[in-house]
């Protein structure tokens, strides 16, 4: 009798769910890291100020997620090389350097805000100083990537990511109107007034953000660089079908995570500040405030300790995505596999970011106006950037038999369009 007809059905069904678990890590961090303290400001101010009302964004941006970040992966997956040097061999290498410059600017103030958010809740939950928080933070996260080897570091990120459900656990300390939620999921009392319109373009701006193209592509090429078996798809076609399979997989059930988590922290807003007429959130701290006196110590306990937990997950892929992009931009040699002297102009970058995002805390910026404008920068930098991952996905000759069909491209193209749309909106309510 063969071993599988022996095996004991408990045993084969762990061996099972082990096998799927070990699919998932580029795309379930890249999901995860999209909710991050700068995120929840984001889903908490539309909680609050528009109750259940905007939950359909949610389900309108799944799919266009799935299908930009499935588009980032297979670049890397099948070319070998990262999105930025990707860009490069279609792109003006100008062009190219002057998207990678502004990516660095809008990460480097996404760093800041998010490091200040997560000291501002350690803080609400210790009652101890809040810039030291910031400090440990952001030399704990640079630390990490500096020295901690990728694989190890990999898994801390993916252990991380459980801090996300922190906000699911939020729900059900809660009494839910579930007739309500549906009819927000559907859009049936859709509000689509000026300021309403102003939340929905922060919504896509927090949600599909260049920065995760970057990192998903070049988690990738890590992940081949690591296992000497296997080779860029375009080496090695025979390994398409489990390695597509894979990033299908991966990247569903970090775009699904990161969606759900976000609907989690709408609801949990919308059902306890919007219903006590509490509809002005600035940051993620001020959500965690807000929440004690209606939910509870245990409700605001758990948002602020997601916060930590998010911003630890966001920052290294912030700073990360940054030296990824200008690493491949210039042909520096990248990786967090390496060390710091074997690839210092990378770690160089990883380094300033988040420096300099530290910096933020102490510059008398006003964080919450840096944040607005680092979200109108990614709205426009993201445009360019999709078109041009899209026309590689599309190129037979970047992407050979592996070019993105017209499914996955038809919804690739539509996202770009979506956030071509987001960002003319962005501008025009700038404007007025």
């Amino acid at each position: 009798m063969s071993q599988s007809k022996t095996r004991p059905k408990g045993l084969a069904s762990r061996l099972h769910h082990a096998s799927l678990l070990k699919q998932l890590g580029p795309g379930l961090i890249t999901g995860a890291a999209d909710d991050d303290p700068s995120g929840i400001a984001t889903y908490s101010q539309g909680g609050a100020q528009f109750g259940f009302n905007l939950l359909w964004t949610m389900l309108l941006t799944f799919p266009l997620m799935v299908a930009i970040q499935m588009v980032s992966a297979l670049i890397g997956r099948v070319t070998g090389k990262g999105l930025a040097k990707n860009m490069a061999e279609i792109m003006p290498r100008q062009v190219v350097g002057l998207l990678v410059a502004l990516l660095f600017v809008a990460n480097t103030i996404n760093i800041g805000a998010d490091l200040a958010a997560m000291g501002e809740a350690a803080k609400l939950v210790t009652g101890l100083n809040q810039h030291a928080f910031t400090i440990f933070f952001a030399f704990l996260s640079l630390g990490l990537q500096l020295f901690l080897p990728y694989r190890r570091y990999a898994r801390f990120l993916t252990v991380l990511t459980f801090s996300l459900f922190a906000y699911v656990a939020i729900i059900f300390l809660l009494p839910l109107d579930w007739k309500a939620i549906g009819a927000g999921l559907i859009g049936l009392h859709a509000d689509l007034t000026e300021s309403a319109a102003t939340t929905i373009v922060a919504i896509f701006g927090t949600t599909i953000s260049p920065y995760l193209f970057f990192w998903q592509s070049a988690q990738e090429v890590e992940e081949v660089d690591q296992h000497p078996d296997e080779k860029p798809l375009l080496k090695d076609p025979a390994e398409g079908p489990a390695a597509i399979s894979r990033i299908r997989l991966d990247t569903m059930a970090g775009m699904l995570a990161s969606n759900l988590i976000a609907l989690a922290i709408m609801i949990a807003t919308a059902a306890t500040l919007h219903a006590h007429g509490v509809t002005n959130i600035n940051t993620a701290a001020d959500a965690a405030t807000a929440l004690e006196p209606i939910a509870g110590r245990f409700a605001f306990a758990l948002f602020s300790v997601g916060i930590i937990g998010t911003g630890l997950l966001a920052v290294p892929v912030l700073a990360g995505s940054t030296a990824y992009a200008v690493g491949d931009a210039w042909n520096w040699r990248t990786g967090l596999d390496r060390m710091p002297w074997q690839a210092t102009g990378f770690y160089a970058v990883i380094g300033a970011a988040v420096l300099l995002g530290l910096g933020i805390d102490y510059s008398g910026l006003d964080p919450i106006k840096a944040l607005y404008w680092s979200a109108v920068l990614n709205g426009l930098v993201a445009v360019p950037m999709m078109a041009a991952l899209m026309m590689v996905a599309g190129s037979k000759k970047k992407m050979g038999a592996f070019r993105v069909g017209w499914v996955l491209g038809g919804l690739g193209w539509l996202s770009t369009a979506v956030m071509a749309a987001a960002a003319a909106a962005m501008i025009y309510v700038s404007l007025t």
